[in-house]
């Protein structure tokens, strides 16, 4: 259990650090990461990084599969760790 939460936590930094990448390409107008790949590592596990990534870099807020697919994932593996769980 332990090293499936450092896992977590370590995909979550890295779904961090590449919002955050994402964005200082944004803003010298360079190459980006792909939305999908974006919401990929939302989808596998790194929502909170992803969401955290948003509202502190204030990236991707402006788009909808973002501001609301981010939540929901979120949301949606939420449920499934406690469908697990019990």
């Amino acid at each position: 259990m332990k090293y499936v939460i450092i896992g977590w936590i370590l995909l979550n930094v890295i779904t961090f650090i590449v919002y955050a990448w994402d964005k200082r390409k944004a803003k010298k107008n360079s190459w980006r990461t792909p939305e999908s790949t974006l919401l990929l590592l939302a989808v596998v596990g790194g929502s909170v990084g992803a969401l955290l990534a948003m509202y502190m870099l204030r990236h991707k807020t402006q788009h909808k599969k973002f501001y609301i697919g981010v939540p929901v994932i979120l949301v949606a593996q939420i449920f499934l760790l406690f469908y697990l769980w019990y």
